[in-house]
């Protein structure tokens, strides 16, 4: 019987170009006011509190920045007309908002897939899934919880793709 192939080592660069591609996501978040939602079935929107830019944009900044902080690829960026990657990033938003029923809370829900264009698949998928209580009205208080919420699950998600590739064969 022959021997087992070595396992890749976690802290080698994986030989790989990503590009992290635009979001897609409800039209609530493809502009910059701040969603809430009062039942399971209606949403609305601050008039006056709004963020620096659209959620999407956010995520896909921060999802490639987080991919590129690893240190692990041979390169990160996003995707654009002309910049092409091994593999492409993609993402949905489903969920970034004050939640107000049964109790104040902040709700946060990401997907990511890996697509191959080589093969035209889908090769990695994984969604991140949290709501955190808050304990203050504040915007600013959900904003916070919202933004621990987004650290935690672009971390959870990113290092769960990095586990991915490192454990592929060389392409």
């Amino acid at each position: 019987m022959p021997a087992a192939a070595p396992a890749a080592n976690r802290d080698e660069p994986v030989p790989v170009a990503l590009a992290v591609g635009r979001m897609s996501a409800s039209p609530l978040y493809l502009d910059t006011p701040i969603v809430y939602s009062t039942s399971d079935v209606e949403m609305g929107t601050y008039q006056y509190h709004r963020w620096a830019e659209s959620p999407t944009e956010m995520m896909q900044t921060m999802v490639a920045r987080a991919l590129r902080n690893t240190g692990r690829f041979r390169s990160v960026g996003r995707l654009s007309n002309n910049a092409t990657g091994d593999y492409i990033v993609r993402g949905h938003l489903y969920a970034l908002e004050e939640v107000d029923y049964p109790t104040l809370g902040a709700r946060f829900s990401l997907e990511l897939d890996l697509f191959d264009p080589k093969t035209r698949r889908v090769v990695w998928s994984q969604t991140y899934t949290r709501e955190e209580p808050v304990h203050s009205k504040k915007v600013s208080a959900i904003v916070e919880t919202l933004h621990g919420e987004v650290a935690a699950g672009i971390g959870q998600l990113t290092a769960s793709l990095v586990s991915y590739l490192s454990n592929l064969p060389s392409r």
